[in-house]
């Protein structure tokens, strides 16, 4: 018995996939979701290295129609809407289904038939007919042609921009600068979004796969992000630093903290990082076995808790998970927490300055659970005992002394003996 052909998978199924990637979902996700096996995603995911070809653009991400926009379209021509009508109906340019009804629309013409009780119809008139799944046919192998990529075909160019590469350029920064270097050969062009798919995509062929080391990422597959918009909240309730009081901005009230993680080798580590807005006054929260919810919880709780009532008005966090049992550390120590925006690091511009310094002691990629508390008191009191220009070369241990100082003998007020 002969075996059938597999049958193969249609391309929105493809650009169903991609949409669910570039939202941020997992690979099992995206496949449950995209009704596309698990190991075909996994093996698209891997061949396009980790971002959608240009082809592929997903629904609504540009300007190429979907089987969904042609079947609106389809609808609208059995409707004798106007070109303007159709566009509306599926938030497309006039011109773009216009281009679609001229490239797709053919017409069928009725000749006359044999003769039916003596009498012999005459022919009928010409109608146009739109068929979306044609249509649809037509696209995808006019998509799927064979394209020589830039790199590959230009030597020169080629050559060029590995050469940049190996110097630690970013692909931005090469693209623009072949502009000024070569302003009067366009052919020495190419956008920085070539040079990622020359890198990332397997089969474009032009640029190897290890020049991604030089990348600041150093990643070999590229990475999808989830648009703002589009993000799925994992922490409710969160109080977003929109909300924040405007006296935190200008550090002259003490008492705001700024907080996060430094993670260790696989993220499997961590250590919780508090610094002191207005004297940059450094607390570190040892987490030996685990840096989930509960864990951070617990730390917060009894380290803030030894300090005084007016140093606890607000913390500042990036949108981690392990910010999920917030509502709970603000119960126990009465002081609200703020969630930065996404991919907003200069919102906790402190904390980010001071975890850069405590690197200097827990270096990116070793394991940081085998750390002793003596030894994370050890460098807080390090950085605390650090000379900042902010505070004409006082250190935040001292900047802190003096607001503790001026708390208890507020000015104006006499001592007694």
């Amino acid at each position: 018995m002969p075996v059938r052909p597999r049958p193969r998978l249609r391309r929105d199924r493809q650009r169903r996939f991609w949409s669910q990637i570039r939202a941020g979902e997992s690979l099992t996700e995206a496949s449950v979701l995209s009704g596309v096996p698990w190991g075909t995603c996994r093996l698209w995911f891997h061949n396009a290295g980790g971002m959608p070809p240009i082809s592929l653009v997903p629904p609504g991400a540009g300007r190429f129609l979907t089987i969904e926009d042609r079947e609106q379209i389809a609808a609208g021509v059995a409707r004798e809407d106007s070109i303007r009508a159709i566009a509306r109906s599926i938030d497309k340019q006039p011109s773009t289904v216009l281009r679609e009804l001229r490239a797709n629309m053919f017409h069928q013409e009725y000749r006359s038939r044999a003769k039916i009780n003596g009498t012999t119809r005459g022919p009928r008139p010409t109608r146009y007919n739109y068929s979306p799944h044609l249509a649809q046919r037509r696209a995808d192998t006019k998509a799927s042609r064979p394209k020589a990529a830039k790199l590959a075909s230009n030597d020169v160019l080629h050559d060029e921009v590995s050469d940049r590469l190996k110097e630690d350029l970013s692909p931005e920064q090469i693209a623009n600068r072949l502009r000024l270097d070569f302003a009067d050969d366009p052919e020495m062009w190419v956008s920085h979004e070539t040079i990622y798919q020359s890198l990332y995509v397997q089969g474009r062929g032009a640029l190897r796969r290890d020049l991604t080391k030089h990348l600041r990422t150093g990643r070999t597959l590229r990475k999808p992000h989830r648009k703002p918009a589009e993000r799925n909240t994992r922490i409710k309730d969160k109080i977003m630093i929109s909300d924040r009081p405007a006296e935190v901005a200008d550090r002259a009230v003490p008492g705001h903290w700024e907080g996060d993680l430094i993670t260790g080798k696989l993220n499997k580590s961590a250590i919780g990082t508090l610094v002191e807005r207005t004297s940059g006054f450094t607390m570190l929260l040892h987490l030996p076995d685990d840096h989930g919810a509960l864990a951070v919880q617990e730390q917060m709780v009894t380290t803030m808790g030894r300090l005084p009532e007016f140093l606890r008005k607000t913390v500042t966090w990036d949108q981690g998970i392990e910010m999920s049992n917030h509502a709970n550390i603000t119960t126990a120590l009465d002081m609200p927490i703020y969630f930065c925006d996404p991919h907003s690091p200069w919102q906790r511009g402190t904390n980010e300055n001071t975890n850069g310094l405590l690197r200097q002691y827990f270096p990116k990629g070793t394991d940081l659970s085998g750390y002793h508390p003596e030894y994370l008191d050890f460098v807080a009191n390090r950085l605390n005992d650090r000379p900042r220009k902010r505070h004409n070369w006082l250190t935040p241990k001292e900047v802190l002394s003096k607001i503790l100082s001026e708390q208890e003998n507020p000015p104006g007020v006499a001592l007694t003996a």
